[in-house]
């Protein structure tokens, strides 16, 4: 029976939902196929979500966000060197696209390019998720000496290249475009270091 469906279907579900919209777009995965991939009766699928796959989409959204900004907290460690920080948080996604064979990039962002003029409900989840990523940026930024718009500038900058670099990196199929966009980014961060004020709000102590 569907009632008995152990809670670990629906984390299988969420997970390989996840995978597949990572890989080949939300418009690209069926929804036999996750079932099939995540090894579910097809109607678990409608007994966890029962707005089908769009209310799927929303939760693997916001799970996968939640997860990806764990990643900003690894990195950009309170009190840490922002700079060297931000080269090795792009660093790491570049080393991510070779292990996976440019499979692996944001999956937050190739829902978003597909979504956000056709679903409301899909945009508002993939704006929750990027919003909470820049936010978290900010935070650590700002602890690392920054007034919080110059940290806010720099959050977006940083986000908005490492997408776009994860775009052209898989088609090139090289990391050459991410490990550029971490040397803009971190040269980026320096600067905003070493303008900020000696101490203040916001500026190094």
């Amino acid at each position: 029976m569907i009632d008995r469906v152990p809670a670990a279907t629906k984390d299988r579900i969420l997970e390989r939902s996840a995978e597949l919209f990572r890989r080949q777009g939300y418009a690209g995965t069926g929804v036999k196929q996750i079932v099939a991939e995540a090894s579910a009766p097809f109607g678990s699928l409608y007994h966890f979500f029962p707005g089908g796959k769009q209310q799927l989409g929303e939760e693997v959204i916001r799970r996968s966000g939640a997860l990806y900004e764990e990643l900003i907290d690894a990195f950009f460690i309170p009190r840490s060197d922002a700079e060297s920080a931000t080269r090795a948080f792009f660093a790491a996604a570049a080393e991510t696209l070779r292990e996976t064979d440019y499979a692996d990039a944001c999956p937050i962002a190739t829902v978003a390019l597909e979504v956000s003029s056709t679903s409301e409900p899909l945009r508002l989840a993939c704006a929750e998720v990027f919003n909470g990523w820049i936010d978290a940026a900010v935070e650590r930024l700002v602890a690392g000496g920054l007034a919080h718009d110059v940290a806010r500038e720099l959050a977006i900058s940083m986000l908005a290249s490492l997408e776009g670099a994860f775009v052209i990196a898989r088609a090139l199929r090289s990391t050459e475009p991410v490990e550029v966009a971490g040397e803009a980014a971190a040269a980026s961060v320096r600067a905003a270091l070493q303008s900020a004020p000696a101490s203040g709000p916001g500026g190094r102590a």
